[in-house]
């Protein structure tokens, strides 16, 4: 469907924008990309999602789509490329459950192009795909004046070393009225603000009042829970046990459901519980987009569950 025709659904539309590419594993690939995880969590949860993206004219931008499409995402807005390859990252889990990435410079989502989304509820971007200066105008462009009003501004910190910049962390917050990041991101933002002894609440408090636009602050701290910080309430919920398969795209099913619940206006608290829950769920499985259509269900029968309208 052409991007300028009205937007077929009823129900919210969740948007994700940057990278789409596969996570390389040693026992093979993997469809991943932040954005794209996050959309695909999101479509999981049973809310609408898009990709705004770019992947090359070769098999493996084919397939990425084909996945995505099977998936019911939509694909409308995912742009080609005939010059540059589709993206791809070597992703190495270590023993201790974190990952270690190897990204392919120079891939079809660094030369994204801008986007005008004529219906969204909310839109998530992260700081990886803006490690050219291509993309990031792009992805600025298109948070500038390619969505429509009001839309939920989502901005997922995932600091990817060495593509990132403090500039693009503070232009990127700007545009944003939740930000979410890890235990690691918040000690590195405390550093860049000059608070190196900060906890995470002090580090979300701080961006709070810098960024007079920001509603809630959302740090995860792996086994040791969530955080949320809002101008009028701090919530936390503790850590779960998990059988750890990798850590890749716990993060991100974190931010699709907070993304989900907030346009639902959960309560914090029951969002930050949830939210965990299926970040949980992400790392006890292999891959950044397991199918955990069976998990939800029967998350969605408990009774702290809150039933989307």
């Amino acid at each position: 469907m052409p991007a300028d025709k009205p937007n077929p659904f009823h129900a919210p539309l969740v948007v994700g924008l940057g990278e789409l590419l596969w996570d390389c594993f040693p026992t093979g690939r993997l469809p991943g990309g932040a954005p794209a995880n996050v959309a695909f969590h999101v479509q999981q949860l049973g809310i609408p999602a898009a990709v705004v993206t770019r992947v090359g004219t070769d098999p493996l931008g084919d397939e990425l789509i084909a996945y995505l499409t099977e998936k019911g995402l939509r694909t409308d807005f995912v742009q080609r490329d005939p010059v540059h390859s589709t993206g791809t990252v070597t992703a190495t889990p270590r023993p201790d459950g974190h990952t270690d990435y190897v990204f392919l410079e120079n891939s079809a989502w660094d030369f994204l192009k801008g986007a005008t989304i004529p219906h969204a509820d909310a839109i998530v971007f992260g700081t990886l795909a803006q490690r050219n200066e291509k993309s990031r105008r792009a992805i600025y462009s298109t948070l500038r004046g390619g969505l429509p009003k009001p839309c939920l501004v989502v901005y997922d910190i995932n600091l990817r070393p060495p593509f990132y910049q403090a500039e693009w962390i503070w232009d990127s917050i700007a545009f944003a009225q939740v930000a979410k990041l890890n235990d690691d991101e918040a000690r590195l933002l405390a550093e860049m603000l000059s608070i190196p002894t900060a906890t995470p609440v002090e580090v979300a408090q701080r961006l709070l009042e810098r960024f007079p636009q920001l509603e809630l602050v959302c740090i995860t701290r792996g086994g040791h829970g969530a955080i949320g910080v809002t101008r009028t309430e701090t919530a936390e919920v503790p850590g779960l046990s998990v059988s750890v398969i990798d850590t890749v795209g716990a993060g991100d099913a974190f931010t699709a459901a907070l993304i989900a619940f907030r346009l639902q206006r959960w309560p914090l608290k029951t969002t930050l519980h949830y939210a965990n829950r299926i970040g949980a769920l992400v790392a006890g499985r292999a891959g950044a987009m397991p199918d955990l259509r069976g998990e939800i269900a029967a998350l969605k029968a408990e009774p702290g569950w809150i039933t989307f309208r």
